[in-house]
């Protein structure tokens, strides 16, 4: 029995290292902000795929009735439900309802992101700034802080936000519209980073993904827009836009046992683009 086990390990290390990572996240329960389309519903199937249960969300009951079915149909345990990630009554019906029924929280992954404004930043107004900060960084933080206390019961916990290589990428011209958005991000960044050490202490790792031009709804003004792109693969050495799935599979392992000893970081997914920490 056992040399035959031994004989499967030599002559099969893909299918036995394929079926770990099927199930790394085992018994894990990961809410995901945002997550019935793009980079957040990537981010729920690599959790899901992993054999976590993902709590996704949106605001428009019709797109998470659609992701719950997408997921279910690919063996996926999975909760669904509406939340604006903006109003503290939602934020907190999402993490209650995470708690009645899945019995707790382990992964918390804040994708949740808004941009109202596209143009030079001199003409934002008062407004642009409240909204963008109140849901891309308010929101993340205490979104954060609701979940920080059942996670530290589970005795282990993992939080990614995801921001985006804008922040330390200076864009070309023709995108540079984005400052308010790309200002918010940067702010995640620092709030990663003020988080980690904090949150050591209770076993919680927290770590930012930062995609560059990923084929997403939110940024099809740039992967759309034929000038912007070839401007955009000039500073890329694999000469493409990315793919969601690319984004989801780097936060489901900042999410796993595999990236135990890294926190405070932010992993950059931008196809080799000159950015730098």
């Amino acid at each position: 029995m056992i040399r035959s086990a031994f004989r499967f390990l030599r002559t099969n290390p893909l299918s036995v290292q394929q079926r770990m990572s099927q199930s790394c996240l085992a018994g894990k329960v990961a809410i995901v902000t945002a997550s019935t389309d793009g980079i957040g519903l990537a981010a729920a199937q690599a959790l899901g795929k992993r054999g976590a249960h993902v709590v996704v969300s949106s605001r428009r009951q019709a797109n998470v009735d659609k992701a719950v079915a997408l997921l279910r149909s690919q063996s996926i345990q999975v909760t669904g439900t509406t939340c604006n990630v903006g109003n503290a009554e939602d934020r907190e019906k999402l993490v209650q309802m995470t708690l009645d029924q899945c019995g707790g929280i382990d992964i918390l992954v804040s994708n949740a992101a808004v941009n109202p404004f596209f143009g030079n930043i001199m003409d934002s107004t008062e407004d642009v700034w409240d909204k963008i900060l109140a849901v891309n960084v308010k929101a993340s933080f205490l979104l954060t802080k609701l979940v920080v206390p059942h996670m530290e019961k589970r005795g282990v916990g993992a939080t990614v936000k995801v921001v985006s290589a804008g922040r330390i990428q200076t864009w070309t011209p023709s995108v540079q519209g984005l400052g308010p958005y790309s200002v918010s991000k940067t702010a995640l960044l620092g709030l990663t980073r003020a988080l980690a050490p904090e949150l050591a202490h209770s076993n919680i790792r927290v770590n930012c993904v930062a995609p560059g031009i990923i084929k997403t709804r939110f940024s099809s003004a740039l992967w759309e827009n034929e000038g912007i792109v070839k401007q955009f693969k000039k500073q890329l050495s694999i000469k493409r836009v990315g793919e969601p799935e690319e984004i989801g599979g780097v936060i489901a392992f900042l999410c796993s046992q595999d990236a135990s000893y890294i926190t405070g970081e932010t992993i950059t997914v931008t196809g080799g683009m000159g950015s730098r920490l």
